[in-house]
């Protein structure tokens, strides 16, 4: 099993996390439980200002991978990022954020102006994490937002990891599905060629072809793939375009987090998607099963 550092050097971006925005933690809590992950518990998330913490009105429970990580994200307070995400849960239950990581977020944010993203001020966020020996520390994150219309798939961020050995605890990266990363994503856009041209700019690296409506961005760890539809994978009605409909989980044993997903509620797929499954209706989405990193079907 060959896996990246969880933090990049310079110049280089990985895909870092993504978070299913959740109505009902409880609900998300027992099917992640039925699927194999084990959990960081749960934690409100501030942002720090020159006044002291702020509520950024969202928590999190996390799935922290060998590399990466996937997030569980609900409002918690009656803030503007907590609207926004009220906004998204009004269109689908599901994958509504994609991050990715960089060593230096100021030196992002001016790339991000000088490409015409209008990025908000860099957030200070942070949230306290129980440590294995008692108490807790605070995990920090610079966080570069852009103004929504811009990244209409969802809210698209580039973060800086300051607090890495807090964040990435020996404890929470054992699960017993064997999923180890995050490879890829999926975004099912109404024009590929535009999104992903824009996306290219976003993360100042190049688009290529799959096939005549398919593109990829491809980074120093994990892929976005952009297509105008799921195809197998997803079968029946989608939402409303954009969505991000899938990611892809390497896991050091396929067969064994094949059969605990299946158990576990996930609705499995046939044909070329064997290893893919709809997710269970209080996390919403799909996601294909792979070695750590091979690439799922859809990307070939």
């Amino acid at each position: 099993m060959s896996l990246l550092p969880q933090t990049p050097a310079p110049g280089e971006i990985y895909l870092d996390h993504l978070a299913h925005f959740v109505p009902d933690m409880g609900a998300a809590e027992a099917a992640l439980a039925r699927l194999g992950f084990t959990l960081t518990p749960f934690t409100a998330q501030n942002n720090r200002t020159p006044q002291g913490l702020v509520p950024a009105g969202t928590g999190n429970r996390c799935a922290m991978l060998r590399n990466g990580y996937l997030e569980f994200l609900t409002a918690t307070s009656d803030t503007p990022l907590a609207q926004r995400l009220y906004a998204a849960l009004s269109r689908y239950t599901g994958v509504h954020l994609l991050a990715m990581t960089v060593a230096d977020a100021d030196e992002a944010a001016a790339r991000l102006a000088e490409a015409g993203f209008a990025p908000e001020p860099p957030v200070s966020l942070t949230r306290a994490v129980p440590l294995p020996g008692g108490g807790s520390d605070e995990a920090r994150f610079t966080v570069i937002r852009v103004p929504p219309a811009s990244m209409p798939e969802g809210r698209i961020q580039i973060l800086a990891h300051h607090s890495e050995e807090i964040v990435w605890q020996e404890r929470w990266m054992a699960h017993r599905n064997r999923v180890v990363s995050l490879e890829a994503a999926l975004l099912v856009v109404a024009d590929p060629d535009e999104a992903a041209q824009r996306f290219a700019r976003f993360l100042d690296r190049p688009v290529r072809k799959l096939d005549a409506s398919r593109r990829i961005i491809s980074l120093e760890r994990g892929s976005l793939v952009f297509a105008p539809d799921a195809g197998d994978l997803a079968p029946g009605a989608p939402p409303s375009l954009p969505w991000i409909a899938a990611h892809a989980l390497g896991s050091d044993d396929p067969a064994v987090t094949a059969s605990i997903f299946a158990e576990g509620g996930c609705e499995p797929l046939g044909g070329e998607g064997a290893a893919s499954f709809r997710l269970p209706p209080e996390l919403g989405g799909f996601v294909t099963i792979v070695r750590p990193g091979k690439k799922p079907f859809w990307i070939t």
